[in-house]
């Protein structure tokens, strides 16, 4: 007898599955966990009960009992950002991954899971829950993209126009109807935001993991594509559960791991990922180095420009073929490891079947990319011994390889999001927000209040950032995030004064400033300690300080 079979014998366990409205018959069945985190805040959890439900149906068609449970968190990082909110957004992450599972396995009935993952730290933390549980079989649906706004005269929008209207609208550059026009039609439904940001990002990652049906990560929210393609969902991890050894174990190895950042480069997603894919590794008992993603990103063309760095969004990428297309284009180069499995099978299958009519108005060749490396990058420096990232595809050409600029330290976001409003930013500024990473924010805040009102300024080719905070998956321009160690553990970046010169040099991937007085600062230094509220922020500080 199987486990799961000896928990349902058991008398108050059977009772309580009685007590839930399931008859024998379906709780003889193979019952799957439906793990999703709906609520009515936030677009990309808004109809994830919608999804759940097409899931269900799947695993009943197959013979299984689908049980529904509304296990984690769906932070909206919209309405988090710039705020004290901000700061509670990626201790989500872990939040998800203990949720889940704690439900599956303390009930011990489940043989199989279906996660229904949406927006920023959702998917993240339903990934790092599969993959420690990844003795279990398991498929992933993704929430499904937004579409965009329509502002007029063939103009679109997204989340970041709304961002970077703040900026317009307070030094005067649109008039207060533009501004409302722009708020309404930003988010014009549900969804994952519309360009290639964070939530999209790792969506993508997923179905680059093998995670997914495939198209999965650009079917989007509004497309009855994706309600049949959770129904599919349902029913192929039904056939996982049938065949009866194949795992997540079988899926999420190094090659895996290997494909995602292939990808990931490819597409140039979110600098987000690279706080997240290592994490997902590692539960899966893998290591990724930051060099290694340089490895990575060194050989790898970036073949796709989504917004922010692009005009593009993902309905357009999701016309042009998605995942599966980008990743049979960069098989063909022998950029992938074919030999990866997937949640239907080969990869080799997988590549074989898709259907590419080889356009390149979206998605370029792999032989002639948009840059012929990839979309992300760390770098290192005097200011980042331990290393920062930057979304290179998001930085203009016009960008000299070897921008100078002059320092304006602050020691949060709010201050340096006014000092911008105000009109103040000067070209060749280099704009450092410190003591807003893990430990001294504490929860590393992700900030698209300030990139955002520098792009909406046209200021993004004249302007950096360097923060050891995260920038959003919205983020374009020269931006640095990051930065390690932080200033709250010490780091160089806390040692910064107004009017430092420094140097961010792209060819040797370094950002480096004048530290010839360093010494007598860090005698000098004094901890900028912000105060906290409760014990998730403090349990998360104490868990990065050094």
């Amino acid at each position: 007898m199987k486990a799961t079979e000896k928990v349902k014998s058991l008398p108050a366990a059977r009772s309580c599955l009685y007590g839930v409205g399931l008859d024998k018959t379906q709780m003889d069945r193979p019952l799957v966990a439906i793990v999703y985190a709906h609520n009515e805040i936030c677009p990309g959890h808004y109809h994830l009960d919608k999804l759940a439900e097409s899931v269900r149906r799947g695993i009943e068609a197959e013979g299984g009992t689908g049980i529904r449970m509304n296990a984690g968190v769906g932070v909206c990082d919209g309405i988090a950002m710039g705020h004290e909110g901000m700061k509670y957004s990626l201790p989500g992450r872990e939040l998800n991954r203990d949720a889940v599972v704690d439900m599956v396995r303390a009930h011990g009935v489940f043989e199989g899971v279906v996660y229904i993952g949406a927006c920023d730290k959702n998917i993240p933390g339903y990934l790092m829950a599969a993959a420690s549980m990844k003795d279990l079989p398991g498929i992933f649906v993704t929430t499904g993209p937004m579409m965009p706004g329509y502002l007029g005269e063939g103009k679109r929008a997204d989340v970041v126009s709304s961002f970077a209207a703040d900026a317009q609208f307070a030094l005067k550059k649109i008039n207060e109807q533009q501004y409302n026009q722009i708020m309404e039609e930003s988010c014009p439904g549900p969804g994952s935001c519309a360009g290639l940001f964070t939530a999209n990002s790792m969506a993508c990652v997923t179905e680059a993991l093998g995670l997914t049906v495939p198209g999965m990560a650009t079917a989007h929210a509004v497309d009855n594509r994706k309600l049949r393609m959770a129904t599919e969902s349902g029913r192929q991890v039904m056939r996982m559960i049938k065949n009866g050894h194949y795992t997540l174990g079988d899926i999420l190895n190094e090659r895996a791991f290997y494909n995602a950042l292939v990808v990931d480069m490819a597409i140039g997603a979110s600098t987000n990922t690279v706080l997240h894919v290592p994490a997902i590794a590692r539960e899966a008992g893998y290591e990724f180095d930051l060099d290694r993603i340089n490895e990575i990103s060194s050989k790898t063309p970036n073949i796709l420009r989504l917004s922010p760095a692009g005009d593009h969004r993902m309905i357009d990428f999701d016309r042009a073929g998605g995942i599966p297309v980008v990743m049979k284009r960069l098989c063909l180069e022998g950029l992938l490891d074919d030999q990866a499995e997937t949640v239907t099978g080969s990869l080799t299958v997988r590549i074989n079947s898709t259907e590419d009519n080889d356009a390149v108005d979206v998605i370029k060749s792999a032989g002639n990319p948009y840059s012929k490396t990839g979309g992300i990058a760390i770098y290192r420096g005097n200011l980042a011994p331990n290393g920062a990232v930057i979304k290179e595809s998001g930085v203009s050409p016009d960008v000299p390889r070897m921008f100078r600029g002059t320092a304006r330290v602050f020691d949060d976001e709010q201050d340096a999001t006014a000092f911008i409003k105000s009109g103040k930013v000067q070209k060749g500024d280099v704009l450092v927000i410190r003591y807003e990473g893990p430990a001294g924010g504490p929860g590393m805040s992700e900030m698209l209040y300030p990139t955002s009102a520098i792009k909406g300024l046209k200021m993004d080719k004249d302007v950096a950032l360097i923060t050891d905070g995260r920038f959003s998956g919205g983020t374009a321009g020269i931006c640095i995030g990051h930065v390690e160690p932080e200033a709250y553990n010490g780091g160089p970046i806390a040692l910064l004064q107004n009017g430092d010169s420094i140097i961010i040099d792209m060819d040797k991937r370094e950002i480096n400033a004048d530290s010839s007085d360093w010494h007598d600062r860090q005698i000098n230094w004094k901890k900028v300690d912000k105060p906290v509220k409760d014990h998730i922020l403090k349990n998360y500080r104490k868990s990065f300080t050094k």
